[in-house]
């Protein structure tokens, strides 16, 4: 078990320098294509802030992949949130409570998926699929379908977006500080080797003395926390609460845990490998939108990396099957 250590490290290493050198790829495309817009300092930002916000719920994801589930309601989990947090009653209560009534509404929504899953039985996709929809049935029922302005006085939310520590918004910072804390959750404590031991072999790991079913709970639970940490970030970003934020946030979450080298059967990946995908996501969403191109477009070429990226997971699982 333990000479498997340094290959599977090796492993990471070259998925790592092939994600690098598809950045690379791209940024050499975007100077190509747009040299007088791509690489401004203002696209640049523009670019950060975007990663921040799915950033921060692709790491909950990559906790929940590699612990062997999967979880499609974080984009509606994530606007139910900002809906909550930007209600006339909560704003009431200053910023302070907003942001902590973000995440505690997303982490209850993760809980009640990891409940279902855990001890419901349900199957993940069926279970965040009903969260899903649920969720952003919720958030259009509590602002009727409105979108609901930060109001003045609460501007210290809006100021995670405008104010900026040598040139970059604070958000960007909250989005390294959780990439950074789930990289220590992850490889440095037991609860990230019990995350890999139940992604890698569920029935292993309980006999290990693993509570797998409370595990699964928790890994939700960190799931929903992050799209509430997200949701702070959206409203900073928007200055708004709004049942339509997050679409499709599932999609890219998911894909750059997938393209980060996360097996979707569970038991391997990286926080470091997901960023990298992530980032190589919204690298092509600024290229489609700096140079006109159709958003459809946009979406068929995710889709297209999507599959190519689960292709190769197989074809590298055949390779190393005895």
């Amino acid at each position: 078990m333990r000479g498997t250590v340094p290959v599977l490290r090796g492993v990471g290493e070259m998925r790592h320098l092939g994600l690098v050198a598809a950045l690379a790829i791209l940024v050499v495309v975007g100077l190509v294509t747009r040299p007088d817009n791509f690489a401004t300092a203002s696209n640049l930002i523009s670019i950060l802030s975007l990663a921040a916000t799915i950033g921060v719920i692709t790491v909950g994801a990559t906790f929940v992949i590699i612990g062997g589930g999967i979880d499609l309601s974080v984009g509606a989990v994530m606007a139910l949130a900002s809906v909550w947090a930007t209600t006339l009653a909560t704003q009431s209560y200053g910023p302070v409570v907003m942001a902590i009534c973000a995440i505690l509404v997303g982490t209850g929504a993760g809980l009640v998926n990891g409940w279902l899953i855990a001890y419901g039985r349900l199957v993940p996709f069926i279970a965040t699929l009903a969260m899903l929809v649920a969720a952003r049935g919720l958030a259009q029922r509590m602002s009727d379908r409105r979108t609901q302005l930060i109001q003045a006085e609460n501007s210290a939310i809006v100021d995670l977006s405008t104010s900026r520590v040598l040139g970059i918004p604070l958000l960007v910072y909250i989005f390294a500080l959780v990439v950074v804390l789930g990289w220590i959750l992850l490889n440095r404590t037991t609860f990230g080797r019990r995350t890999y031991a139940v992604g890698g072999n569920p029935e292993a790991a309980r006999l290990a003395g693993i509570d797998v079913r409370r595990h699964t709970m928790l890994l939700y639970a960190l799931s929903g926390m992050c799209c509430g940490i997200a949701a702070i970030l959206i409203m900073a970003r928007t200055t708004t609460g709004s049942s339509t934020h997050g679409d499709l946030y599932e999609l890219d979450a998911i894909a750059a845990v997938i393209i980060g080298g996360t097996l979707l059967t569970g038991g391997r990946g990286t926080i470091i490998g997901s960023i990298l995908g992530l980032l190589i996501f919204t690298l092509i969403t600024n290229l489609f939108i700096l140079n006109g191109l159709n958003t459809s477009d946009q979406l068929i070429a995710k889709g297209l990396i999507i599959v190519v990226a689960v292709l190769l997971q197989r074809r590298n699982l055949k390779e190393r099957a005895p």
